[in-house]
């Protein structure tokens, strides 16, 4: 347990350059707080003490802002960064080495009692606002732009922009230590798209 806590503080220095003590880490990261919250209520969960885990998840939402549904399942080295705002319902699935911004929602799109949230695979990157929706699968290394919606599965080391989202394949995996995703340099497949046409267009106004 005590292996585990230090894990998750050793995540926080890694992923936000920020942290300056561990002090700092362990009482002022809501996202850290409400990680380890949901660890105690996922137990409980699993115990099929249903109410308890709640009860747990609702004071740890009124504490930091975030809310995590206790039967989600959370991996290893999961990190929220900010993460005012941050909704993971019931079931969500997320792997280890996962990074997220404030403002993202891993929501259902059914009211059906199945599997109705994304999976989210190892190294995935979710940018500030991202939402995605239903139960779709973003693949390992994926990276989701600030402010995207996603309805459909994401390729490995994919980058996904735009509303709705739209990936464009990548060959560089995101590193296990540090954040590779550059808002400023990520790609707009619709301006790509417009500037073609433009082109094309001048081209045939060109034509003698």
């Amino acid at each position: 347990m005590i292996d585990r806590l230090k894990e998750d503080i050793n995540t926080a220095f890694r992923e936000d350059p920020a942290a300056r003590s561990v002090w700092e880490v362990v009482f002022c990261y809501p996202g850290l707080h409400a990680i380890w919250a949901h660890k105690i209520a996922h137990w409980f969960w699993q115990k099929d003490i249903k109410f308890f885990a709640r009860l747990i998840s609702h004071i740890s939402r009124f504490f930091t802002g975030i809310e995590i549904h206790p039967g989600a399942k959370i991996g290893r080295r999961f990190f929220i960064d900010h993460g005012m705002g941050v909704v993971i319902g019931e079931t969500a699935e997320i792997g280890n080495d996962v990074l997220i911004y404030q403002g993202v929602v891993l929501g259902g799109t059914s009211r059906e009692k199945i599997k109705r949230h994304p999976t989210i695979k190892n190294k995935v990157v979710i940018g500030a606002g991202a939402i995605l929706l239903g139960p779709i699968t973003v693949e390992e290394g994926a990276r989701i732009g600030a402010g995207s919606v996603v309805i459909h599965d994401v390729p490995k080391s994919a980058t996904v922009v735009g509303v709705p989202g739209r990936a464009v394949v990548s060959k560089t995996p995101r590193k296990v230590s540090g954040v590779d995703l550059d808002h400023n340099k990520l790609p707009d497949p619709v301006i790509e798209v417009l500037h073609r046409l433009e082109k094309r267009i001048e081209k045939l106004e060109n034509k003698p």
